[in-house]
């Protein structure tokens, strides 16, 4: 169990309801020391005296506030909590509000409170309050030097306190050029749409916050054994020469890659959608019969390898029918030469035989 980081009470009203707080985090960050490169030996910081430049020990460190240029107010601990004790020592609860009315923009940091001694029936009594109300509480906080804005949120059997940003601390989005709804050069067509709903529907699963975890540090992880296994411990890797960064092109083509998309991770929703898209290519004209049967003729024979056969075929294209249409009987010339070459090679053929005997 993890020490409570700080101590004091709940109010609200006549209420008093003692808690305990608790990170409810833990970053899961990649602890990488700075080293000097000539002998690869850790760089250190050093809090040190900038008038005589000896270090400084914890022992010896108090904060002050510079009120004029090099005059300083010392302040201790006790000089901030006796500044207002009640605000160190209490998460004022001033208001109850939807907790959908509350942007995310403005949540930090979340924090766990467990009932202090003796307040464990009040505690359950706060709990059941917000959840059956659907409300959460937006409360002051002193957490060290600084006053918080914070939200309590009924999270299971648990009343989690989050830090809130405050609105002067939230940037205005006005100057980001963000497309307007109203925009004919970024205007979605029903089709695209249509397309992206059943992507998002293809993907839509249940909320399962343990199948996801952080692949890039174990990929990391993984780098850093490999390069112990291969005695690499003091290799610098430097880009491979012609190594090009990774390009974002433009999106050329949407309705393309929404495709490709559900052709990745299909669904029943994409399928549906399919056999309703009215989309659908016109089916091919059929053409007379007269005009397949004349295509049928125009195409040339097999070309047969013996010169008999050969002979045969010249006497069959020559009693071959007159075309009708003028169109037909210029494509006709292009099957002369393949005759004319047939020909030649049947009448060579039996010439060629009388010399040998």
């Amino acid at each position: 169990m993890p020490r409570s980081m700080w101590k004091g009470a709940i109010s609200f009203g006549l209420v008093h309801i003692p808690v305990d707080m608790y990170p409810a985090v833990d970053n899961k960050g990649l602890d990488l020391t700075m080293l000097d490169r000539r002998d690869f030996s850790p760089v250190g910081f050093k809090r040190y005296n900038k008038s005589n430049g000896k270090e400084v020990s914890w022992d010896d460190i108090v904060k002050g506030y510079e009120y004029t240029s090099g005059e300083y107010v010392v302040l201790s601990d006790e000089d901030l909590r006796r500044a207002n004790p009640e605000a160190t020592q209490t998460i004022d609860i001033v208001a109850f509000v939807d907790a959908e009315d509350v942007s995310l923009l403005y949540f930090e940091q979340p924090y766990y409170l467990a009932p202090g001694k003796g307040g464990d029936k009040v505690y359950a009594l706060l709990r059941e309050t917000l959840r059956r109300a659907g409300k959460i509480g937006i409360a002051r906080v002193v957490i060290r030097v600084k006053q918080h804005l914070a939200a309590l949120v009924c999270v299971g059997d648990t009343i989690v306190m989050n830090t809130l940003r405050y609105a002067d601390e939230i940037r205005d989005a006005g100057d980001l050029k963000i497309p307007a709804k109203n925009d004919r050069k970024v205007a979605v067509t029903d089709k695209e749409l249509k397309m992206a709903m059943a992507l998002v529907q293809g993907m839509a699963e249940d909320w399962d916050p343990e199948q996801y975890h952080d692949t890039y540090r174990e990929d990391v992880l993984a780098l850093i054994e490999k390069k112990v296994k291969a005695h690499q411990t003091k290799t610098i890797t430097m880009p491979e020469p012609g190594e090009q960064k990774r390009e974002t092109g433009k999106v050329i083509d949407l309705v393309s890659l929404l495709q490709a998309s559900l052709g990745k991770k299909p669904s029943k929703a994409a399928s549906a959608d399919d056999d309703d898209d009215d989309d659908e290519p016109p089916p091919k004209k059929r053409r007379p019969a007269a005009e397949e049967d004349e295509d049928e003729e125009e195409a040339p024979p097999p070309r047969r390898k013996t010169a008999a056969h050969g002979s045969d075929r010249v006497a069959a294209s020559g009693a071959a029918p007159k075309r009708k249409t003028a169109t037909k009987a210029a494509a006709k010339p292009t099957a002369k030469p393949a005759a004319r070459k047939t020909a030649a090679k049947s009448t060579t053929a039996p010439a060629r035989r009388r010399k040998a005997a």
